[in-house]
């Protein structure tokens, strides 16, 4: 794609994209040193937009899908202004306003090498179910992405189900992204691959692949992962991506080089809302990977999970709610 922009509208070869997962606000907390117990420790905070399904959308509209459409569960303490954010971005979103829960929030420690670690309240974007699923979002969507965050914790897991499965039915392409190996090892792989068994792309990192599998190569991973899915794109970081098809890896794509990292954050969202762009633009799987790759590297040249606000003014908004 070369950092032009593909195209997924209505009516094109690829048709639209729906994305099913979490809108949450970020606390992104930069410190040059670690974090000094039982004092103050001097930092840069920021509070932003995030979510792994919504940062994949917002994502994918930047590399061009012009049809992208988001379903999620907030809390009325921020759902104005998450919304007006998604839209800014070219993200039709469906959200569903939760009058019990509030918004999820993750705090993202960010730390001098632009590594992060997350502490995370996941609030209403578990509370999705099945009855904030309609069948008719997938009315003109040739891709369904589902975040794998929906799969750790039941009334989620049945939505996410529900909305796979109809896609299916449909003859409609299908994604997911295991989203986190510290939830993913709560969940236990074993129930993850029961519960994602029919998808036809899987896109963990290297640590969610090692868990899926046992297997400590992320190559040998990949390959394995292979076996039950069609399509596997396992993301390594600054070392590029792996795409694995029939039991055996296909390609490895190196990543776009970065000459000063900032944040991490939604790093491999950013990868999968550009792989899927260009797939639903007609790109080969090695093709939509090198975009991922861009898209990956883009991300971790500013602060926050979103598509930086001088590339993409869309993305701005007002501050958000006190």
């Amino acid at each position: 794609m070369k950092g032009d922009r593909g195209k997924c509208a209505p009516g094109s070869r690829g048709g639209g994209l729906l994305v099913i997962g979490d809108v949450v606000t970020d606390v992104v907390v930069r410190h040059a040193t670690p974090p000094a117990r039982g004092t103050d420790t001097a930092a840069r905070i920021r509070t932003l937009p995030g979510g792994a399904g919504a940062n994949v959308a917002c994502w994918a509209a930047r590399w061009g899908c012009r049809d992208v459409r988001l379903l999620a569960r907030v809390g009325t303490d921020s759902a104005a202004w998450h919304l007006d954010v998604l839209r800014r971005a070219g993200v039709r979103a469906e959200l569903v306003v939760d009058e019990e829960a509030p918004t999820a929030t993750v705090v993202a420690l960010v730390g001098a090498d632009a590594e992060r670690t997350f502490l995370t309240d996941s609030g209403a974007a578990l509370r999705l179910s099945s009855a904030d699923w309609s069948p008719s979002l997938l009315d003109g969507i040739g891709h369904l992405h589902v975040s794998g965050y929906l799969f750790f914790a039941p009334a989620s897991r049945a939505a996410a189900l529900l909305a796979l499965r109809e896609a299916r039915h449909r003859g409609i392409p299908t994604s997911v992204d295991p989203a986190s190996a510290g939830f993913l090892a709560e969940l236990g792989a074993d129930r993850f691959l029961a519960a994602v068994d029919g998808v036809g792309l899987l896109l963990p990192n290297a640590d969610e692949a090692r868990l899926l599998t046992g297997l400590p190569e992320p190559a040998d991973a990949a390959a394995a992962l292979s076996r039950r899915f069609p399509l596997v794109a396992v993301t390594l970081g600054v070392h590029g991506v792996l795409l694995a098809v029939s039991g055996a890896v296909s390609a490895h794509v190196t990543a776009e080089p970065v000459r000063a990292p900032v944040d991490s954050t939604g790093a491999g969202d950013a990868f999968t809302g550009g792989f899927l762009a260009a797939r639903l633009a007609g790109a080969t799987a090695a093709e939509a990977a090198a975009a991922g790759c861009r898209s990956g590297a883009e991300a971790v040249a500013g602060v926050g999970a979103r598509p930086p606000r001088h590339r993409d003014p869309s993305c701005s908004s007002p501050r958000p709610p006190e």
